[in-house]
């Protein structure tokens, strides 16, 4: 006797039927008929009622189905603490830039962990060419980023285009444009931006949005990060161009206002060693789609 010839006698005991069980299980009738009769002759004893309709148990099949329960309910429980055991140990590390946090990023780490409450999960924060070479090192297994950068070792998926928009002070005039503005009416202003470093970041993106429209802007400083920035916008000290997930930071007078240029992007990348793909990261980038779709969020979906 088999696990397998509990599940086909419970399944014909709980559909009543032997045709119905047969489509739950995606077997033919026949042989679900056999392994039926088969069970039947190795216990020595009828297990249905024959002629009945709907089918109905005996006595002894009563009896054997309530055990038969109870040692597939073993047989599950048994297989989850050995599936458990298996993972305590196991460390699934995933890199990010800041910025990513204000937006999705936060709901998808939070899903993957209540899946996988017996994996350790480490959060590290790096820059996107930072998570290049630690993935290559083995010291991180997924990076998030706004920056695609090409390593053939290296397997880089789109997950969506973000808007950017700007953050200003309430009382700034540009705030008053509500419907958005243009890259064009930012030249002049003084703006924000992030990160500090020599690195090719969100700040050199940014740079090239004006580039691409033919535009310098004329002052321009540096921070270290979006929160410093959007902390200096509030306090009425320049204008930040940031994405629009930014725009669940609540500071009291900011304001943040569209970018109407179709350029005015920010790429969300996500990535991972080209040869890997372990069920942990299949599993994190089902839990990116599915908070994706609760969210209402447009991607094209592809597969690691």
């Amino acid at each position: 006797m088999e696990l397998r010839h509990l599940k086909y006698f419970v399944a014909v005991v709980e559909q009543q039927s032997f045709t119905k069980a047969a489509e739950k299980l995606f077997i033919a009738q026949p042989p679900l008929s056999r392994q039926i009769q088969n069970l039947e002759y190795e216990l020595g004893i009828q297990l249905f009622e024959r002629g009945s309709r709907p089918l109905v148990t005996t006595e002894a099949g009563h009896f054997f189905y309530q055990h038969a329960l109870h040692l597939l309910s073993q047989a599950d429980e048994l297989k989850l603490m050995t599936r458990r055991i298996g993972v305590i140990d196991r460390t699934i590390t995933l890199s990010f830039v800041g910025s990513l946090l204000f937006g999705y990023l936060s709901k998808i780490i939070f899903l993957f962990k209540q899946r996988n409450e017996h994996l350790k999960i480490e959060l590290v924060e790096m820059s996107s060419v930072e998570q290049i070479q630690a993935l290559k090192d083995g010291r991180i297994d997924i990076g998030f980023g706004r920056v695609d950068i090409p390593d053939p070792a290296i397997k880089r998926i789109h997950l969506r285009e973000e808007p950017l928009v700007i953050a200003i002070h309430a009382g700034h005039p540009l705030a008053h444009f509500k419907e958005g503005i243009f890259l064009k009416d930012l030249v002049e202003e003084d703006l924000i931006f992030y990160p500090k470093n020599d690195q090719i970041n969100f700040s050199t993106q940014v740079h090239e949005l004006f580039s691409q429209q033919g535009l310098t802007p004329q002052h321009v400083r540096y921070v270290r990060e979006m929160a410093l920035a959007c902390g200096f916008a509030a306090a009425g000290d320049g204008i930040v161009i940031v994405p629009k997930s930014a725009e669940n930071i609540h500071l009291t007078n900011l304001k943040f206002i569209p970018i109407l240029d179709e350029n005015a992007l920010s790429h969300v990348v996500m990535a991972v060693r080209d040869i890997e793909c372990t069920d942990d990261i299949q599993a994190f980038f089902d839990c990116i789609y599915q908070v994706y779709d609760l969210e209402g969020i447009a991607y094209q979906r592809l597969d690691v």
